[in-house]
């Protein structure tokens, strides 16, 4: 019986961090841009990475809070021509704050939280939007979505 859970256990551990290291901190590693002057943005836990097909679309829950800056940034591994489409709605009215499509199609969106909301965050990576390699056909890339987030800047006297 011992044996049988040791078993299950190394199984469930395997298949998790098998898993996870398909792209694992792919944002972290690959999402970052040019840093603003003076700004300090900091790492927010509820950014993600994870495997895509072309054509998937993907929804992710995150909350915001009052008095902060957030700057979301979207990237792809093996893009090419067009980007990868994201949308933001807020979770309670469902209505679209943002669409990177109708913004000059920016990776980059930064925005300044008025209310502590949830927000839906909805990535898209579209048809045959990643590349062919020689050596293997695939239809799948690593997309990242990194938040970050900053103490809003007092403003007035």
């Amino acid at each position: 019986m011992r044996i049988l859970v040791t078993v299950i256990l190394a199984i469930v551990t395997l298949t998790g961090a098998a898993q996870s290291s398909v792209c694992g901190n792919f944002h972290k590693k690959y999402c970052k841009f040019q840093e603003t002057k003076g700004a300090k943005w900091e790492y927010n836990a509820q950014s993600k990475s994870g495997l895509f097909n072309q054509g998937m679309v993907s929804k992710i829950r995150c909350v915001i809070y009052k008095g902060m800056d957030y700057r979301i940034s979207v990237c792809c591994e093996t893009l090419i021509g067009d980007k990868v489409n994201y949308k933001i709605f807020d979770s309670k009215t469902n209505e679209l704050l943002f669409d990177n499509k109708t913004a000059e199609d920016t990776q980059i969106f930064e925005f300044q939280s008025v209310s502590t909301r949830q927000l839906v965050i909805e990535v898209m990576v579209p048809q045959g939007a990643t590349e062919k390699d020689k050596h293997k056909s695939t239809d799948a890339a690593c997309v990242g979505l990194l938040i970050e987030h900053k103490v809003t800047d007092r403003q007035g006297f």
